[in-house]
């Protein structure tokens, strides 16, 4: 009923737009949610800078189902040195969790510097037909399973954000358990691993709250006209307000940044601040299901945790992974993703040699810190590097350090900004 109503309202300030009259006003968060939404922002980025030198990008979809698409980033090699060409891929995991994966364009363009990059780019649910069929946690999964198949495992680093660490560690454990290479390392970054541990406000409320509250409560059906009419959804403009009542420090330093520019006539600067606004803005609808089971398997029942998880008669098996190496990110001042949760990954995955493994622990830095900005390319970014390259030859191909002389580490870094 909701979304139907917020619909007809954001019509009315289309129809008012087109004829000229006065723009609704007001940063209150009913005036911001009756805001027709912007169109999500493309990554547009065109090159990277390696060696020193500009090396052109392309950007295309080489797998796709109905709810994700696979975009593959390359480097253009003719431009690489010749010491970069062999680089592995990086397989970058978006969360869904209502946010359009251009929230981590910075990463992508970060990640371009090491090798070419594959992103899990997830559909909004409201554009997807019924037709299609339904969306769970489970079928999560396995999309991200069959890119991993699609890449290919032993020159694969992963990299999981958020709610993907889930589904990326499942998905590997998976790949694993069928006895093919699943990848050269995996990077889980912010996670809810095991929600059990120092559960955040997030993890309190959906543990406090039945799966049939949240059914009644925010989900809500998709209106006409969009392609996916009908469709039980957890709707975008819920994440809006979410983002905004959470965050709202994040939001008010994206506008002053723009204002900033605005006043000192920075063409550029506000040319880039409107671009991080419209990333920031991009929302998306889940399909009712896939909230549903986050809800009840990672925030309730804990079932990769305790073990219980099996997927299309798959028992989940972290266990089963042990030729990659493992690295768990935390921010210290997260308050989505309890402290400890993401670093649980360590004791689910036992078979992994304690040599391949790393825990960095980021000092001051919030959960959006973790993938973007200052903390992201001067802490976290480098910090990543320096553990691909510690790994064997075979993993890391430029790597010139023996992997039996590394030692199990754990870093806690303190950046200014």
């Amino acid at each position: 009923m909701w979304y139907t109503w917020i619909e007809a309202q954001r019509n009315l300030v289309r129809t008012a737009r087109a004829l000229g009259w006065p723009a609704l006003a007001g940063y209150d968060g009913a005036s911001q949610l009756l805001q027709p939404l912007p169109p999500v922002p493309g990554f547009d980025i065109a090159a990277v800078t390696i060696g020193g030198n500009p090396v052109p990008v392309t950007e295309e979809i080489v797998d796709s189902t109905p709810f994700c698409a696979l975009r593959r980033f390359s480097r253009e090699r003719d431009a690489l040195p010749s010491a970069r060409r062999a680089d592995p891929a990086i397989l970058l995991c978006a969360p869904l969790a209502g946010h359009h994966a251009v929230m981590l364009r910075d990463m992508v363009e970060t990640l371009l510097e090491d090798g070419d990059v594959y992103l899990t780019d997830w559909t909004d649910a409201r554009d997807v037909p019924l037709a299609e069929g339904d969306f769970g946690l489970d079928d999560c999964v396995l999309a991200v399973e069959r890119f991993m198949h699609k890449i290919g495992g032993e020159r694969m680093h992963v990299v999981a954000v958020c709610q993907a660490c889930v589904p990326a560690l499942a998905a590997l454990a998976l790949v694993a358990n069928s006895g093919a290479v699943p990848a050269a390392s995996l990077a889980l970054m912010g996670g809810p691993i095991d929600t059990r541990i120092h559960p955040s406000s997030l993890a309190r409320f959906a543990q406090s709250h039945s799966v049939d509250w949240f059914c009644r409560t925010l989900i809500d059906s998709v209106p006409q006209p969009y392609a996916g009419a009908g469709r039980r959804v957890y709707p975008g403009f819920y994440q809006q307000i979410a983002m905004f009542t959470s965050f709202p420090q994040h939001k008010w330093a994206l506008e002053a940044g723009y204002w900033s520019c605005r006043l000192a006539g920075n063409e550029a600067g506000i040319a880039r601040s409107l671009r991080d606004l419209g990333e920031y803005a991009a929302v998306l609808d889940m399909d009712e299901h896939y909230f549903l089971d986050t809800i009840r398997v990672i925030f309730q029942e804990q079932r990769l945790a305790r073990g219980t998880w099996r997927i299309g008669g798959r028992l989940v098996r972290p266990r089963a992974l042990s030729s990659l190496a493992l690295c768990t990110v935390e921010g210290g001042r997260d308050n989505v993703t309890g402290a400890g949760q993401t670093h649980a990954a360590h004791a689910l995955c036992g078979a992994i040699p304690e040599s391949f493994r790393q825990q960095l622990t980021i000092a001051g830095c919030d959960h959006y810190g973790l993938f973007s900005g200052e903390r992201w390319r001067d802490a976290i970014h480098p910090a990543l590097v320096r553990f691909w390259r510690s790994l064997p030859a075979r993993v890391a191909p430029n790597s010139a350090t023996n992997p039996t002389e590394r030692q199990p580490s754990t870093e806690v870094c303190d950046r200014p900004g």
